[in-house]
């Protein structure tokens, strides 16, 4: 049986209820490119620091960048100080970002430490100050990705939640975990369905969603309008349209295998070396085209044969490495 996708998702343009994660070093232009062909709900920049992106800071504004006719795209920004996020934020929206979602979840020392990402969830005040400024800032809606709480002494999300949406944010994602929890254990979807009772606007589960089985218990447990798909989809890009599918009572399609994921895998690779140049793609592709051979059962010799072939080596590399059996995906 198929599935209506919930009117206040499509109401932001979405198609699907299986959005793609912000993750940095990972969801740059050419893999949301890969991802956003098998089909994907939304798919969400690198998080981008406002004041360095203003100030250009070599290397930040690429995070944000988007691709010719690229839709159903959110450029996520980070921040401490309002005048920065709201600077961002419109150059983001003059470079075509469809939506703008404030990261206000990230729980890494870095972040943290500048008073930005989870940091925040310790002064909702400031927090507010913030969203007010991104939404006042721009036309197109804003969104915002947070996590349960500071710690298990502090699970503040539904008090954020109301705040942000009375302060004009259209949709929440939440991962359920706290910031003091990282990544450790499993995220508690149940918890997120406080959030939901809180709110009008879509609510969107995140965490340990590596399937359509378990998107479905975590849409269903968080009572969420949508999922959010980060870890899993690593050398993975077809998983959001698998999820979907499965959703929605369709018949789950097969992942590319053999030829048609070396051809993958190099179409990532000149993605890259379009994107980034030779020297520096070769550098960043390389954590993907690990996760594609390891996805495709590629054996350790050939694995390291790839990983250390010079960039003009690559392709040839890459049609031996998936010229054998793949294991299941």
């Amino acid at each position: 049986m198929t599935m209506t996708l919930p009117g206040e998702l499509a109401s932001l343009g979405l198609k699907s209820p299986v959005l793609l994660a912000p993750m940095a070093g990972i969801t740059d232009l050419p893999f949301r490119q890969i991802v956003a062909g098998f089909g994907a709900g939304l798919v969400v920049s690198e998080m981008v620091a406002s004041q360095e992106m203003v100030q250009a800071k070599p290397g930040v504004r690429e995070r944000a960048e988007l691709g010719f006719g690229e839709a159903a795209t959110a450029v996520q920004i980070a921040g401490r100080e309002a005048h920065w996020m709201a600077e961002a934020a419109r150059m983001v929206e003059a470079n075509g970002a469809r939506i703008i979602d404030i990261n206000m979840g990230c729980p890494a020392k870095k972040v943290v430490n500048g008073y930005s990402g989870s940091a925040l969830l310790r002064d909702l005040d400031h927090a507010l100050r913030l969203i007010e400024a991104v939404v006042a800032a721009v036309r197109v809606p804003v969104t915002l990705k947070t996590r349960l709480g500071w710690d298990d002494r502090l699970h503040n999300a539904p008090e954020l939640a109301r705040r942000a949406e009375a302060a004009g944010i259209a949709m929440i994602t939440i991962h359920g975990r706290t910031r003091c929890q990282f990544y450790k254990g499993h995220a508690d979807w149940r918890a997120i369905a406080a959030v939901r009772d809180a709110v009008s606007i879509p609510v969107i589960a995140n965490g340990d969603i590596t399937c359509a089985a378990s998107a479905k218990t975590a849409r269903t447990q968080a009572r969420a309008s949508g999922v959010m798909i980060g870890r899993a989809i690593q050398g993975r890009p077809w998983l959001l349209s698998q999820i979907a599918a499965g959703l929605e009572g369709r018949a789950v399609p097969q992942p590319p295998r053999g030829s048609a994921l070396a051809e993958l895998a190099g179409r990532h690779v000149d993605a890259a070396f379009g994107f980034y140049g030779t020297a520096l793609g070769g550098r960043v592709i390389r954590k993907h085209l690990g996760w594609y051979m390891q996805v495709g059962g590629t054996p350790a010799p050939l694995r390291r044969e790839v990983l250390t072939a010079p960039p003009e080596r690559l392709q040839a590399c890459l049609r031996s490495a998936f010229d054998q059996p793949a294991v299941a995906a």
